[in-house]
């Protein structure tokens, strides 16, 4: 790091950023990730300065790869700043790569509003660079990320918004999956969710397909139980034949108490 301070004092940008980079190869088992992190993006911003915009992007994507594992909130932020740095100094193809990673961190970190954030712009790096091809991946992509937040209607808004560049293949998982929700078709959003364009997508999108919940579905009226062999309900004789139907239940206990009264005072009678 001493050689990189002297290097900066001579104006010999290069050479500080590169050997900033170096150190961090040596000491990335001793540093910790927020040193690391620090180290990167002086490295980056020094490379930016030398007029090297390619090895300040990479330079940042190298240490987010190092970091991942222990501190990927660090690591988003470093390839979201590499696909800054590339797209300004490089090109919007080499963006896109950097910002990918960073939507597909989020996305296994279940930091779902952010994704969202970061796939639009990853949208919005194709456009720019021509490139149309990957947009209806990532309209898949939005769709299952809203789907996961429990938002069908801004995942029907998504397919709306960009499903005009999306393939055949892509049209039709979105178009089964979203009526299976609209229909809240839990049977068809499960086959939906477990087709094979989904499961081809990068590893955290068809792991995110595995826990979205499914609609809740509309369960049947269960109907009531009918008691096998039961006996049938009595009817007083003295009711004649269809009375019954258009009689309240107060008076048809009326008449069978009746009934019953008539019966014992007969009795006591004989």
């Amino acid at each position: 790091m001493k050689s990189a301070e002297l290097y900066e004092k001579n104006r010999s940008f290069f050479h500080a950023a590169k050997a900033i980079e170096n150190a961090v190869i040596v000491s990335k088992e001793l540093s910790s990730p927020e040193e690391l992190y620090n180290m990167a993006c002086n490295s980056s911003s020094l490379y930016q300065q030398h007029g090297s915009g390619d090895a300040g992007a990479n330079v940042l994507d190298k240490v987010a790869k190092i970091i991942e594992e222990k501190a990927p909130d660090l690591a988003v932020k470093l390839f979201q700043q590499a696909a800054d740095v590339s797209s300004v100094e490089s090109s919007q193809h080499q963006g896109t790569e950097y910002i990918s990673k960073a939507s597909r961190l989020l996305v296994k970190l279940e930091r779902y509003d952010e994704a969202l954030d970061s796939l639009r712009r990853e949208i919005g790096f194709h456009l720019e660079s021509g490139y149309t091809g990957a947009v209806g991946r990532l309209t898949v992509a939005i769709v299952l990320v809203q789907l996961a937040r429990g938002d069908a209607v801004a995942a029907e808004k998504a397919y709306k918004e960009w499903g005009n560049n999306c393939e055949v293949p892509e049209m039709q998982t979105l178009e089964m999956l979203l009526q299976a929700y609209d229909e809240e078709d839990r049977d068809a959003a499960k086959r939906a969710l477990a087709s094979p364009f989904i499961r081809s997508m990068d590893v955290e999108y068809a792991r995110l397909a595995g826990t979205i919940p499914l609609p809740e579905g509309i369960e049947p009226v269960p109907k009531a139980a009918v008691r096998e062999n039961a006996a049938p309900s009595y009817v007083s004789v003295n009711i004649g034949e269809g009375e019954e139907a258009n009689m309240s239940r107060a008076e048809v206990e009326e008449i069978d108490f009746a009934d019953n009264r008539k019966t014992e005072e007969e009795d006591d009678l004989c």
